[in-house]
């Protein structure tokens, strides 16, 4: 039978199909949805979110240890987090098999860069598979999960965007169940001592030798020939894009293992054309295993490494061709990204933005959209837990130079627990003083709601511990009086924190707790908040035009000739209200 899937639900029904027990992820767009769907399989197999990537990856090492198949999985800029264990794995590698999956986002379409993660895999020497549509990403899944044990190493299943989002038809199949590989001490194998580890170096090496030379003869890496005038290398989505391009008049070389590369299959089809290009998204990483090997090819000389391909931009690149394309009688209208309307954030950055003579130090979540305007009120976004970080680095160069500026850290909830324990612990540590604002919207907002250590819930839908933050904090080492919590729909209340934490010479801590209104709100959530619908109105009457509420950057704030409210979009925040000189806006009854 076959069924309609997303690369990322076939990534899940590969795992569950091929036996894997255990699965752990940290949510990162374009891979949410690996650990999203692979809940679905929860009778056969467990599923965690963990609170990092490096977490996510150390757990499914201890499942392989323990003698299961596992799976991690995260999204590009994830890797640099789990890259400690990754690179000690590929020498200790597996008992029970393992894969990673790395989904990449060229052209940034929610992340800070555009890495590309198929240079990891050839730094860790780990093997890397790459799909290029649902039913492969399906089948290197499993391909993975045998390979994985075959050669007693880790894999790399290389997603982009395309594959991740983009549905295909793929073939299911029934899973086979994988008894447990009975565990055996081996400290010689596990315990990556040096002394250990020169000898683990020594058998990766062999093993490089031996994944090498079954690339040149592995079916997923297949030559296509139609002629001999032109041929084409490439890989993933780029592959489709190839094929679409340069179409039956020329011949392909795809290839689906591109660590270690196939290079005597690739020397081979070289040797069969007459002109060869390499077709692939971001880093020359294929052209430039070509170039090593003195086989001439057309790559990054014409075909962009910056943004994701398609189609009409190769055909552009290598023909000088544009496609024929409909054009709108009219623009559509740019809607930047924005708060949404009722958002906690939106009343904090409100709030901070009056404050002078301050640094913002921002991080990653849905927050960063503080740094936009109309709040304009973040300077810095670097990586997942650097807010508090470089904000202590800031504040110390500051006191250093005799500057009276002061700087504030903004993080969420799930970047807290992710990067940010660590960085608060520096701060503590290092006697800094800087203010750490934790936004706790008592969900994992940015990638589309999911749970985190600070909820109560696990990804199995299971009640469970929460973190209390305050008392996190102050186990770290802040002062309990330096720790404030407070709702940061109040600006008042919010103004007058903010004022007292500045105005101290100590690290400061204030969380500010509210959910986020587009989360299903749980039992705790109904008893610790008030989350009764409400809705404000403007009286026209006393309203003066002066245009503060819109200020705010609400969505459902409107101005033209009048200044109204969209009732449809209004979540009864009171933000707006509470910015009226005039008292021009009032809640309807």
């Amino acid at each position: 039978m076959k069924e309609l899937m997303t690369g990322n639900e076939a990534v899940a029904r590969g795992a569950w199909e091929a036996g894997v027990t255990f699965a752990s992820a940290y949510p990162g767009t374009p891979s949410t949805e690996i650990l999203e769907n692979m809940v679905n399989y929860k009778e056969d197999v467990y599923c965690e979110w963990a609170p990092n990537e490096k977490v996510a990856l150390e757990a499914a090492i201890g499942a392989s240890i323990a003698g299961a198949r596992s799976i991690a999985a995260m999204k590009h800029v994830g890797v640099n987090v789990a890259a400690d264990p990754l690179f000690t794995f590929a020498y200790t590698g597996v008992t029970g098999g393992c894969v990673l999956v790395s989904a990449d986002d060229p052209g940034m379409h929610s992340s800070q860069n555009e890495q590309d993660n198929r240079n990891c895999a050839a730094a860790a020497r780990v093997l890397m598979l790459e799909p290029s549509d649902s039913q492969e990403a399906k089948d290197f899944m499993k391909l993975g999960l045998e390979l994985s044990e075959r050669f007693d190493t880790p894999v790399l299943l290389r997603m982009t965007t395309r594959v991740c989002h983009s549905k295909s038809l793929v073939e299911l199949e029934d899973r086979v169940a994988r008894p447990l590989i009975p565990y055996e001490k081996k400290i010689a194998k596990y315990v990556a001592t040096p002394a250990n580890g020169r000898v683990l170096r020594r058998k990766l090496a062999d093993r490089l030798k031996a994944m090498e030379e079954y690339s040149n003869d592995a079916e997923i890496n297949r030559a296509e020939y139609n002629g001999t005038k032109i041929g084409v290398i490439s890989s993933g989505v780029a592959y489709q894009y190839a094929r679409e391009v340069f179409g039956e008049e020329a011949s392909y070389l795809k290839l689906g293992m591109t660590f270690p590369m196939p290079m005597e299959k690739i020397k081979e089809f070289a040797s069969k054309v007459e002109t060869l290009y390499v077709v692939e998204e971001l880093d020359p990483y294929i052209e430039n295993h070509l170039k090593m090997a003195g086989i001439p090819c057309i790559g990054k000389a014409v075909i962009p490494e910056i943004d994701e391909l398609n189609p009409d931009i190769v055909r552009k690149a290598v023909f000088g061709i544009s496609a024929d394309t409909l054009k709108p009688e009219k623009e559509a209208v740019v809607r930047p990204p924005s708060l949404c309307a009722g958002c906690p954030h939106r009343a904090f950055f409100y709030t901070l933005k009056k404050k002078k003579n301050i640094i913002i130090t921002g991080d990653i979540g849905c927050y960063t959209l503080g740094s936009a305007a109309p709040l304009s009120a973040m300077d810095t976004c670097i990586c997942m837990g650097a807010s508090i970080s470089s904000a202590h680095g800031a504040a110390k160069a500051l006191e250093k130079n005799g500057s009276d500026l002061k700087v504030v850290s903004v993080i969420g909830d799930s970047t807290f627990f992710h990067t940010g324990v660590n960085s608060l612990m520096n701060v503590a540590y290092n006697k800094g003083n800087c203010v750490t604002v934790i936004l706790d919207n008592r969900i994992t907002g940015m990638t589309g709601h999911q749970q985190n250590p600070g909820t109560g819930y696990t990804l199995m839908g299971e009640p469970t511990v929460e973190v209390d933050i305050p008392l996190l904090c102050k186990a770290i080492g802040l002062k309990e009086e330096n720790i404030y919590t407070v709702n940061p729909l109040r600006l008042k209340e919010m103004e007058d924190v903010l004022t007292e934490a500045l105005s101290k010479d100590e690290a400061t801590v204030i969380i500010a707790k509210w959910p986020c209104i587009l989360k299903r709100f749980s039992d705790k959530d109904k008893v610790n908040f008030d989350l009764s619908p409400k809705r404000y109105e403007i009286d026209q009457d006393k309203c003066t035009k002066c245009k503060l509420c819109v200020k705010t950057g609400c969505p459902a704030v409107f101005a033209g000739d009048r200044v109204t409210i969209n009732p449809d979009s209004c979540n009864g925040c009171s933000v707006c209200a509470q910015v009226c000189a005039f008292d021009a806006i009032r809640e309807v009854k």
